[in-house]
């Protein structure tokens, strides 16, 4: 997915509620500019996990901002609080996650505590733009099991594994066949294209 918004799109966040989570005053100060550029009246700015708890417990908000780099693994604490022990519908709020290093590891760890999305520093609004409107348009099951609550990270339905029935209705029949070989990611799709020297 790139950061590219599809021509055309039309999107209204003036009356959306959106949570910044920072320790860093700078850091939130750039988020709260971009989410005021994408015309949110009310961004609610907050420096800690534990605010974060307290504003969430009283305001209804539609999206969470937060940085994964806090003190203390605060930021994937209060995932773990907002996705295990919440309330409803709080538990259900969309989450981007703010990395500065985003190793494998990294990503992978903000996915599996319940992220809807992972933004890379340093941040471009476009990019932060194209996964808002993605979330608000998406259409992604919450999934909540003992070890896992969020979004559901499969994003193609490539149906039910082989020999397994279907849980749900909306899952695929395995007649409509496999794929002949995996996807590439855009790294690898980039390398095939890229003229390499040869030595013959």
């Amino acid at each position: 997915m790139t950061g590219a918004i599809p021509s055309g799109t039309r999107i209204n966040l003036e009356s959306s509620v959106v949570l910044l989570i920072d320790d860093n005053r700078m850091s939130l100060d750039i988020l709260n500019s971009a989410f005021m550029g994408f015309g949110v009246r009310d961004r609610l700015r907050v420096d800690s996990v534990d605010e974060a708890k307290r504003t969430l417990k009283s305001r209804n908000v539609d999206l969470v901002v937060v940085e994964a780099g806090m003190p203390e693994d605060s930021a994937f604490a209060f995932m773990r609080w907002l996705r295990h022990e919440a309330a409803e519908p709080v538990c259900y709020t969309p989450v981007v996650m703010v990395l500065g290093h985003t190793t494998h590891s990294g990503v992978t760890r903000a996915r599996d505590a319940g992220a809807n999305f992972v933004v890379a520093k340093p941040i471009s609004a476009g990019t932060l733009l194209s996964r808002v409107i993605w979330i608000a348009r998406g259409r992604r099951a919450f999934l909540k099991g003992d070890s896992f609550a969020g979004p559901d990270r499969r994003f193609h339905n490539l149906g039910i594994p082989a020999g397994i029935d279907g849980r749900r209705a909306e899952d695929l029949g395995m007649d409509l066949g496999g794929p002949v070989d995996p996807n590439l990611s855009q790294s690898e799709v980039d390398m095939m294209m890229k003229p390499m020297k040869v030595e013959l």
